[in-house]
């Protein structure tokens, strides 16, 4: 039986695949579009270290990864490369981890709702927002 939220996300596992690793000393090194061709951890300068994020990122988008088993990749990466980064070691690890799973999942949701074929049959899309009674902008 096939449980919800089981089966693979094609769509955003391809826009993974497709990044370019860039180390960047900063988060703002980059901007806006640059985001979506390339994989980058703030301050992860070589390429060898931004491909082991990449790759413990991979396994949690690809693999279902909880954030506890992406912590102990996180902690095998700083001490390999013995990398100092900003921020508390729960704050960082989530913060990697979270950003690029959302980010990942967003864009393919974005891909899917504007397929060619989706948007002929549905040219048009309908903005939602939940039921607080002050809606974020």
């Amino acid at each position: 039986m096939i449980k919800y939220g089981s089966l693979p996300f094609i769509e955003a596992i391809a826009l993974l695949r497709k990044k370019i690793n860039l180390p960047t000393p900063t988060w703002d090194t980059i901007w806006q579009d640059e985001h979506m061709r390339s994989f980058t951890v703030a301050g992860a300068m070589t390429d060898d270290i931004v491909a082991d994020f990449r790759e413990a990122v991979r396994k949690a988008q690809e693999d279902g990864t909880t954030l506890g088993t992406f912590r102990k990749d996180f902690d095998d990466i700083v001490k390999k490369y013995g990398w100092g980064y900003v921020g508390s070691r729960n704050w960082r690890s989530r913060l990697i981890y979270e950003t690029n799973l959302k980010t990942l999942h967003a864009a393919g949701r974005w891909r899917q709702m504007t397929d060619p074929d989706v948007m002929r049959s549905r040219p048009y899309l309908v903005y939602r927002h939940g039921v607080s009674a002050i809606p974020r902008p």
